[in-house]
């Protein structure tokens, strides 16, 4: 699986809503200074994160961006989609799209299951555990997995 550039910036943008979020809307210029994301870039991120009901916006000079809603009920997988459509997909398909056969058959719940597990961990963080700095107890421990931090 690859995090694309845009779904690594959308979280980004996010999590700079969580932190600011008592101050007001926050422009996007602020976060694009504050993330070092392209501010073109950051506002076609923050259209698609509009579009997707995460997060709000108001014009003006108080205007700026909100989240939608708390950030214990955002999850990183729900900012992905809404950039980059499925987590996980083989060839621009779901796996359960799929069939193979022959040797190649043992494939299609090999896919399913990194899906399965991709997701897994993708839904199970809110951007609050992120802002806050607790990520839950599974997602520590595979990260402090040595293997994890290898290059392959």
């Amino acid at each position: 699986m690859r995090i694309s550039a845009r779904a690594d910036y959308a979280v980004r943008a996010a999590l700079e809503l969580v932190v600011r979020q008592d101050g007001g809307p926050v422009k996007a210029e602020v976060i694009a200074i504050a993330q070092d994301i392209p501010h073109k870039f950051l506002e076609g991120i923050l259209g698609d994160l509009r579009r997707g009901g995460l997060v709000t916006s108001r014009r003006g000079g108080n205007g700026g961006y909100t989240l939608a809603r708390a950030a214990d009920t955002i999850t990183v997988a729900d900012v992905i989609r809404t950039v980059d459509g499925p987590i996980v997909s083989v060839r621009g398909e779901r796996p359960t799209q799929l069939a193979y056969t022959g040797p190649a058959e043992p494939l299609l719940p090999l896919w399913v299951a990194v899906r399965a597990n991709v997701r897994k961990i993708l839904e199970g963080v809110t951007l609050a555990d992120i802002a806050e700095g607790t990520l839950p107890g599974p997602v520590r421990e595979l990260a402090a997995e040595p293997a994890a931090w290898e290059n392959p």
